[in-house]
């Protein structure tokens, strides 16, 4: 099991490596993180959704995704609320508070799963969430030394010395942990290291000699490496582009929500060499652009009342009168309707709210949610295109008349008769080359150059394993492994 000392310390992505290096050596190894909190999450083969971080390692490890890899999922809807996933399905709604009431039902979920995943594989790497040291959240833990203890699970403790103060984690973090806990750490990784590991050693010589545990390795900085987010919105340009931006490229903004899910949606355009995308938070100045993306949100209703008071509907409405582009992907499909009802407090509140209105269409949430992974084709270009749905809206309206695709011969999704403003429920619109290409195109960008964002994903985690590969002890590793 791969701890952390804090939250973004390296968890997702070591796991994702381990997981590939095996998997490249034969073994047959599965990835799996009892809970996690998360917007961005993926469907799975057996009709469920899980947190996106296990999609990603499931494909390191050269498996479809499966909702036993993460038995536990929390999607926040609130600043205290979220809904629970159990095995793939919400179950329920829950404030902060109650949620650690639910965590022994949660627990059974969660050793249901490890039991059926160790029946199948040779290996199963985990994931913890957050750092095993937060004293408010150690009783009835379930992510981290509490699950670890439960299964005796070895566990490698991860710090990242980018941020700092790296050895102060690592030994802060031990001197909370329990005596048997202490002992279930089997040494430590030091994460996105810069420099000459000659200046660290007398650091690494301390920590050995203070702690008894060795360093099982320091992973170094890899520039520009592309692993789907975990959550955080990478609110960088568009992503490790060493040319500047051209005149001829497409320009593309997305709002950051408050509640944006699945922003994992545009990191094939972040990649693209043609496109100049930007995330704009709310409050930044709107810029101007060719196509402006409304993104998927776990509380539609209350992002739209958030982008109305921070100017985006003149904008858009400025937008669409220069001739510009609007795309909305599942809640920002749901946006530019006439109007969102919330009949069963679904999201908050029972109650409605008025849209856009630029398509001719109302959205009710429903108690069931559409989970499931689709293929078509679009209606404006003959091109296939393959995806997933996630959502509770169900949308009715004259917009629907015109779709966007065509799935299982049915219409899904709505285009403007003036072609201007699109919508649908499907996510993954850019991952394949000619969708992408596709909806670039309608878009405004004519002349195109191919870009693979598949192959450039399946290169990314090549390119870490080949790192941890080589810099990670695993002559120490392997009696656990």
């Amino acid at each position: 099991m791969v701890q952390g000392t804090t939250s973004d310390a390296g968890k997702s992505t070591l796991v994702a490596a381990l997981c590939r290096v095996l998997y490249r050596r034969g073994v047959c190894v599965a990835p799996f993180k009892p809970q996690n909190m998360a917007l961005n999450s993926a469907v799975t083969v057996d009709g469920g959704e899980i947190g996106r971080a296990q999609a990603v390692q499931a494909q390191a490890s050269g498996l479809l995704p499966h909702t036993d890899m993460n038995p536990v999922l929390l999607k926040p809807n609130s600043d205290t609320g979220c809904q629970v996933i159990i095995h793939g399905k919400a179950v329920c709604n829950l404030e902060a508070m109650s949620y650690h009431a639910y965590k022994p039902t949660a627990m059974r979920a969660v050793l249901d799963s490890w039991q059926r995943l160790t029946m199948q594989y040779d290996c199963v790497i985990v994931e913890g969430a957050g750092s095993p040291a937060e004293i408010n959240l150690r009783d009835n833990d379930i992510a981290n030394m509490g699950f670890a203890e439960a299964v005796d699970c070895p566990v490698i403790l991860i710090a990242d010395i980018d941020k700092g103060g790296v050895f102060a984690h690592i030994v802060g973090t031990l001197a909370l942990l329990s005596e048997s806990e202490r002992a279930r750490v089997i040494g430590f990784v030091i994460n996105r290291f810069r420099g000459d590991i000659a200046l660290l050693q007398s650091g690494l010589d301390w920590l050995e000699q203070e702690t008894g545990k060795p360093v099982l390795g320091v992973l170094p900085y890899l520039h520009n490496l592309h692993i789907e987010a975990e959550d955080a919105v990478p609110l960088s340009p568009s992503f490790g582009r060493e040319i500047g931006v051209r005149s001829d490229m497409l320009k593309i903004i997305v709002p950051v929500l408050p509640h944006i899910s699945n922003h994992t949606d545009f990191d094939a355009l972040r990649l693209h060499p043609q496109v100049d995308f930007q995330f704009v938070k709310m409050g930044e100045t709107i810029p101007s652009a060719d196509l402006i993306i409304m993104p998927g949100s776990k509380n539609v209703r209350r992002d739209l009342e958030h982008l109305r008071a921070n100017g985006w509907e003149q904008a858009l409405t400025k937008h669409l009168r220069y001739g510009g582009k609007i795309l909305g992907i599942c809640g920002g499909f749901q946006m530019l309707g006439k109007a969102i009802h919330d009949p069963h407090a679904i999201e908050g509140e029972t109650g409605s709210s008025a849209g856009f209105a630029w398509l001719n269409m109302e959205t009710t949430l429903e108690q069931t949610k559409q989970l499931k992974q689709v293929s078509g084709t679009l209606t404006f270009a003959d091109v296939s295109v393959t995806g997933y749905e996630i959502h509770m809206g169900i949308s009715t309206g004259v917009a629907l008349v015109k779709p966007a695709l065509i799935i299982n011969g049915k219409g899904e999704g709505a285009i403007s008769q003036d072609n201007q403003i699109a919508g649908t429920y499907v996510h993954g619109l850019f991952d394949q080359a000619e969708s992408s290409a596709a909806w670039l195109q309608w878009a405004g960008l004519q002349m195109q150059q191919p870009f693979d964002y598949v192959t450039f994903r399946e290169s990314e985690l090549d390119r870490l394993a080949d790192c941890v590969e080589q810099h990670l002890d695993w002559k120490s590793l392997a009696q656990y492994l």
